[in-house]
């Protein structure tokens, strides 16, 4: 009996680890990249011994962001994506194919001609292709 328990432990945790799948990504090629204002960045022309004593200005640098903004094309939708982390942003190949899923509110992003490292973007818009849409209409002849 206890063999025949283990025999069925072992069958089931085999088949929990078999059923978990690899993720299914889709293809898309980066057709551009432009720099997009994403925030500003300010410094403070303020000193610790400036703040005791009184004697430092209200002058503050202010100076625009802008972060990488790609164009990625798939068979029927264009997104417009930009990197997640803002501070090590990689640079993707202008051109290339990229493999991507969207998992919960984000697209993970892959170039296998690059690195290949899954990374996390997110998107700022999602456009229908007209050509694709303006073909499927149009009767065979």
């Amino acid at each position: 009996m206890k063999a025949g328990m283990a025999a069925v432990l072992v069958f089931a945790v085999t088949m929990s680890v078999q059923a978990k799948d690899a993720p299914s990504y889709e293809k898309g090629v980066l057709m551009q990249m432009e720099s997009a204002a994403c925030g500003y960045a300010e410094k403070d022309g303020k000193t610790v011994a400036g703040e005791i004593f009184g004697t430092d200005g209200q002058h503050k640098n202010t100076k625009e962001m802008l972060c990488q903004e790609y164009v990625l094309q798939t068979e029927r939708i264009t997104y417009r994506i930009r990197p997640k982390d803002d501070k090590h942003p990689v640079l993707l190949p202008v051109g290339e194919t990229a493999q991507f899923r969207i998992h919960k509110d984000k697209m993970l992003l892959r170039v296998p001609e690059t690195d290949g490292k899954e990374r996390e973007y997110l998107v700022v818009s999602m456009t229908p292709r007209s050509d694709v849409a303006l073909a499927s209409r149009q009767p065979a002849q």
